[in-house]
């Protein structure tokens, strides 16, 4: 479960966006409002934050999420311990608060508003309310045995970890069946090998590395593995030509039919391995 808080200053926006019935919208948590409409909802906070007009952005805005998974199985009754739990462990005290879900995604989700002025015209400290937010969604989502962020992040390692040993493997056989000297070569030899890849261009309009999809998944060449950043399949391809024939003097490389320009990071890198190249030549020379 995740949530992120703000302070907010249009309220009765907010309030009309939680109770928005084609987001198939029902009140799932509700504390000190008998209001019926966004509107009277809002006349009712209003009324709260007339005691503190310093305070400008005085309502709370929380969006809380369980995953897909857990939130499938919830009820309403779940629905509003999480909220209440949410709100005791943000020591959000006795204030106006209340908290819709929105089903009309398959990730169901909270909107929970709560009145930043309290019953004696205090403004609630929003110093890093987001971040607050955040470990509190943790805290509640284990306190309730729900699915955490962490959880999510390890399943989702587990679950990929041989996809990913699997496309490093097919990279290796690729370079060594196929023993491409340029970037096309290289894609050509690992589509024939099943593994779809996506140069990615950065805003200067250079590459700046790949994607690789297999089996339906789809990461960064770092995510895979470090061997398979773009300078590292450019080292490996320079183990089957020449700098010079790799590289252009423009700093371009061919790329599906085009000649595309690299970043000075990566140029200075593939030198590197230039020299090295040159030097262990040398030595088996003399």
């Amino acid at each position: 479960m995740v949530s992120k808080g703000r302070a907010i200053s249009h309220t009765a926006a907010s309030m009309g966006y939680g109770w928005n019935q084609e987001k198939n919208a029902e009140v799932v948590f509700r504390q000190h409002l008998v209001g019926e409409n966004p509107n009277e909802l809002t006349q009712e906070f209003k009324r709260i934050q007339a005691r503190n007009q310093r305070c400008k952005r005085n309502t709370l805005s929380f969006i809380i999420s369980p995953t897909i998974k857990d939130g499938q199985k919830m009820t309403v009754k779940d629905l509003e311990k999480v909220t209440s739990k949410f709100i005791q462990e943000m020591k959000l005290g006795e204030r106006q608060a209340i908290a819709f879900v929105h089903r009309d995604k398959k990730h169901i989700h909270i909107h929970l508003y709560v009145n930043r002025i309290d019953f004696k015209g205090l403004a609630y400290n929003d110093s890093f309310v987001s971040k607050r937010s955040q470990h509190t969604a943790a805290k509640v989502a284990e306190q309730l045995k729900l699915t955490t962020v962490k959880q999510v992040q390890f399943e989702r390692d587990f679950d990929t970890k041989e996809i990913r040993k699997e496309i490093l493997r097919r990279h290796q056989l690729t370079l060594k069946q196929f023993k491409p000297r340029d970037f096309d070569e290289y894609i050509k030899g690992l589509e024939a090998n099943k593994v779809e890849i996506k140069p990615v261009i950065n805003k200067q309009s250079q590459l700046q590395g790949f994607r690789f999809q297999f089996d339906g998944f789809d990461f960064k060449g770092s995510e895979v593995n470090r061997n398979m950043s773009m300078s590292n399949i450019g080292k490996g391809l320079l183990q089957n030509t020449s700098y010079e024939q790799l590289v252009s003097t423009k700093n371009e490389v061919q790329l599906l039919g085009k000649r595309i320009e690299i970043s000075q990071a990566m140029m200075k890198s593939l030198a590197k391995k230039r020299i090295i190249k040159r030097t262990i030549n040398r030595g088996i020379g003399y």
